[in-house]
C-alpha cells in the first residue's frame, strides 16, 4: 500500500471516529466514543504511516539518483 493510500485511509478513519465520537456525546453513550476514539487515533496512526512512507520513497529516490 502505498503511503498515499495510507493517509487516504487515514484521514476516512479520522473522519469517522469524529463523528461517532459526536454521535456517542449526543446520545450519552460512553462505548460509542471510545469506539470513535480509537478509529480516530487508527486515523492518526494511518496517516503517520502514509507520511514516512512517503518520506521513505523520496529519499530512496535521492539516494539512487546520486549513483
Amino acid at each position: 500500500m502505498s503511503g498515499t493510500t495510507d493517509k487516504i485511509k487515514g484521514m476516512a478513519n479520522e473522519a469517522a471516529g469524529n463523528v461517532k465520537q459526536g454521535v456517542g456525546k449526543m446520545t450519552g453513550s460512553e462505548k460509542l466514543q471510545a469506539e470513535g476514539l480509537a478509529q480516530e487515533a487508527k486515523g492518526e496512526a494511518q496517516q503517520t504511516m502514509g507520511e514516512v512512507k512517503n518520506q521513505a520513497s523520496k529519499a530512496a529516490d535521492t539516494v539512487k539518483k546520486q549513483f
